[in-house]
């Protein structure tokens, strides 16, 4: 099986690197990026004279823009380049513009943050990469020549055993020094794909893609305050009228009267299911936090948990509703894991507002070893605060006790 690059065949013997193409590969690579980086200096310095030259009657700005975006140019002959020391072939970065025309194409590359990494690159090419490219070859070439083109310059007279070594001397140097000047067309090719390799960068299609995230998780939230005010102010209020109606009936029915126990069975009945129903609301979205906010919210959370828990919470009046709502299900989650989890005695919940970030800790003087992988359901608590755009850290050694440390911003 053949390399794929310079860096792996210098792995192989040194035999068979000798003998095989990678060697003049790399100096053919480094020749010729001395080459391009002069090229493109002189290119790059006659645009920014022009530029500068002509400002006085705005075409100059034409010299300063093409200056700018040399670098697309540069870096797309760089990465058909690479080809000759590597064989992984590196993808143009650049999107198509959404409309035809040169002041489009122009608008789209700049906005893009691939151009300002190439323009950086050319820069660093030309002020160092290609003067290093050209010293190494000019280096090999001089210490070859000087020594094999021996018997061409020296005196009338000199020894031929001398001769003889000097060119021994010469071919045996110049194939040792093979390997440096490889190992540097593999440092420079790694540089180059650095660089100007494909990387994840919030371009406006990323950029797009999280705010339309933002928007599913606005609009989910919308959607759960309409069920929870659909349910609260219609099957709740039925449901609530019928229990009233059947205590009424049942009032008048005395005991042991025809109907009497179907009548008590059937308001049990409908109190149970009222009970559920509020819990239901509850977990859709709590009618408090929409009133009173977050604050309340938690304290009443903590009125219902099953252990004694302390609530510390330094809030402004209200924040973005969203925001409260993923607070608010992170701590009843994160209560609910250590009522059945964590065998505690008593979690703590502190909440604090910081630089436009809600903090959120819950802790618990449990067990510890919670992990997310045994379905505790903290994955679904960390796939909620990721939908916000907040951040999860669970801290839980065995022994205890276990931390959760959840930011949200609030922006």
């Amino acid at each position: 099986m053949q390399p794929g690059s310079v860096m792996d065949a210098l792995r192989l013997p040194p035999v068979r690197f000798l003998t095989s193409w990678w060697p003049w590969r790399s100096l053919l690579y480094l020749a010729s990026g001395g080459a391009l980086g002069l090229a493109a200096g002189a290119v790059l310095l006659g645009l920014l004279l022009a530029g500068a030259v002509l400002t006085v009657v705005v075409i100059g700005l034409a010299g300063f823009l093409a200056a700018a975006l040399s670098g697309i140019v540069v870096a797309r002959i760089e990465r058909r380049r690479l080809r000759m020391v590597d064989d992984v072939r590196l993808t143009d970065p650049h999107r198509r513009p959404d409309r035809p025309g040169l002041r489009q194409w122009v608008r789209t590359r700049l906005r893009e943050p691939a151009t300002w990494r190439e323009l950086g690159y050319t820069m660093l090419m030309v002020t160092a990469l290609c003067w290093l490219d050209g010293m190494v070859v000019t280096l090999w070439f001089w210490i070859v020549a000087a020594l094999v083109g021996g018997p061409f310059y020296v005196e009338a007279g000199t020894p031929v055993e001398l001769i003889v070594m000097m060119t021994v001397a010469g071919v045996t140097l110049g194939i040792i020094l093979l390997y440096p000047m490889s190992a540097w067309a593999a440092a420079r090719a790694a540089i180059t794909q650095a660089v100007l390799g494909p990387r994840m960068e919030m371009d406006a299609e990323l950029t797009e893609v999280a705010r339309s995230r933002a928007r599913l998780v606005d609009a989910f939230e919308v959607e759960r305050r309409r069920i929870e005010r659909d349910l609260h102010d219609g099957a709740q209020q039925r449901l609530l009228a019928l229990s009233m109606q059947l205590g009424l009936a049942r009032l008048e029915l005395p005991d042991g009267a025809p109907g009497a126990e179907p009548v008590a069975r059937a308001h049990d009945l409908a109190k149970e299911a009222l009970s559920e129903l509020r819990e239901l609301i509850r977990g859709v979205h709590p009618k408090i936090l929409s009133d009173r906010g977050l604050h309340a919210a938690l304290l009443e959370v903590a009125d219902r948990a099953p252990l004694p828990v302390d609530v510390d919470a330094a809030l402004p009046d209200r924040l973005p509703g969203g925001v409260e709502a993923c607070a608010y299900f992170v701590v009843v989650e994160a209560l609910a894991n250590v009522a059945k989890h964590s065998d505690a005695s008593r979690a703590r919940v502190v909440a604090s507002l910081s630089r436009s970030r809600l903090t959120v800790q819950v802790r618990d003087d449990g067990r510890g070893g919670a992990d997310p992988a045994r379905g505790s359901g903290l994955s679904g608590l960390a796939d909620r605060v990721a939908a916000a755009g907040g951040t999860v850290a669970l801290a839980s050694p065995v022994g205890g006790p276990t931390v959760l440390h959840v930011e949200l911003p609030c922006v």
